[in-house]
């Protein structure tokens, strides 16, 4: 197993809901992962939610992922895969995000914003449009420290994943 394969199965922040909302179903692919997972099916397209329910410390079902799991290449990836990065610099990004998520997440509680998703990717989202409906002057300190985090998460979630909440 190679050192990008490592930081996928090590990282899991496509699958854990911090990257990504949902992933989309091709529709030959619905009988098999219907079993596997639970898909919601809308007009004969298939999705199912983030995060995934087969993500337990890694992928349960990587040999049998979707389509869309398997073509997913973020830019940290791509980065290692083309020897612009090394592993151990990988991994300390990765950590980076992951500590950047504890933090909001820890944030969220202490401010009691409750935001009804399963997936920080969508609480990110709410959490964008909520400070965008509220007043500049009705905002915290603590309020304002939570918009910075969010855009510090998104800006790196931009640079080096190559996704963005925003």
């Amino acid at each position: 197993m190679g050192d990008s394969t490592n930081i996928c199965l090590s990282c899991g922040c496509c699958c854990d809901g911090t990257m990504i909302g949902f992933v989309q179903l091709d529709r030959e692919e619905l009988p098999a992962l219907t079993e596997l997972v639970d898909v919601d099916n809308a007009n004969g397209e298939g999705f199912f939610l983030q995060p995934c329910k087969k993500f337990c410390d890694g992928c349960t079902i990587y040999s049998r992922r979707p389509k869309q799991c398997a073509r997913f290449n973020c830019e940290l990836l791509k980065s290692v895969e083309q020897k612009e990065l090394d592993y151990d610099s990988a991994v300390e990004i990765v950590e980076e995000l992951k500590q950047r998520r504890i933090s909001i997440e820890k944030q969220l509680a202490l401010l009691q914003i409750e935001i009804q998703s399963q997936s920080f990717y969508f609480k990110m989202v709410g959490l964008k449009n909520l400070f965008q409906k509220s007043e500049p002057a009705s905002l915290t300190q603590n309020h304002l420290n939570l918009k910075s985090d969010l855009e510090q998460l998104d800006n790196l979630l931009s640079k080096r994943f190559g996704v963005s909440i925003f």
